[in-house]
């Protein structure tokens, strides 16, 4: 398992995103959508921190996604079966060549792939974060205390 090396993106927003080096976080587009596969976590993680600072919930509508900032929400369709779900970016992943989000546990069961553990899906912003919001956040750089609006 190869990991692209993270950096911390910082936009004229004043937020920041923690990504791929080289990269520029997605959302800033007026519009994203990626097709790829759908892995899910819960049980290992449950209570567990994630980049947003918040501990992982299994049985809330969330995913980890590598480039999108925390707080997007994304709507992912199973492309299998036509299912979709509304998710909050919360925490960064997956880590495994190939998967393009991975999901909590309550998400993998909305759209049915709980089961194979797997899915084809297409991935869409629904709402991008809040200017304000506190989960954009995923890592400061050193010496800032606050981010400033």
């Amino acid at each position: 398992m190869t990991m692209a090396p993270l950096a911390v993106a910082a936009h004229e927003s004043g937020h920041y995103c923690k990504v791929p080096s080289g990269t520029e976080c997605p959302v800033h587009e007026d519009a994203f959508a990626q097709a790829g596969e759908a892995s899910w976590y819960g049980p290992g993680f449950h209570g567990k921190p994630t980049a947003s600072g918040a501990p992982f919930n299994q049985d809330a509508l969330t995913a980890a996604h590598r480039a999108l900032p925390l707080g997007t929400v994304v709507r992912v369709t199973n492309l299998d079966t036509g299912r979709s779900v509304q998710v909050k970016i919360n925490d960064r992943g997956p880590y495994i060549e190939g998967r393009i989000i991975d999901l909590s546990r309550r998400a993998a069961e909305v759209l049915g792939m709980k089961e194979q553990g797997i899915a084809p899906v297409q991935v869409e912003v629904a709402r991008k974060p809040a200017p304000d919001a506190d989960l954009q956040v995923a890592e400061r750089p050193a010496g800032e205390d606050r981010l400033s609006p």
